[in-house]
């Protein structure tokens, strides 16, 4: 076996235990992800994904007032009528993606 050395992080209490329930469902245990991570940061000479802010953030429909609201879903309904529109499944996973959802 080879030698082993041990890590220590800071983790928000929440986030290990969601990613430990995702991780448990592929029957990989968080050290073994840990390495596959580190792994593939020397791999690929850096992180191994791109790590920066969304072009936007998504509108929260509670903040809005009704003007902008109104405004909002002109714009939607504009987009539709011009036919630009995307898949819903395409949508919701570059949604995903980009808020790490």
């Amino acid at each position: 076996m080879a030698k082993t050395t041990n890590l220590y992080v800071r983790l928000e209490p929440e986030l290990k235990e969601q990613a430990e329930s995702v991780l448990e469902q592929l029957g990989i245990p968080l050290s073994n992800a840990v390495n596959i991570f580190l792994k593939q940061v020397v791999m690929h000479g850096g992180i191994p994904f791109d790590v920066k802010l969304p072009a936007q953030k998504p509108v929260a429909v509670s903040s809005l007032t009704e003007t902008e609201l109104d405004t909002e879903l002109e714009k939607g309904f504009a987009d539709l009528v011009k036919g630009n529109t995307k898949p819903a499944d395409k949508v919701f996973s570059r949604i995903r993606r980009d808020y790490n959802i």
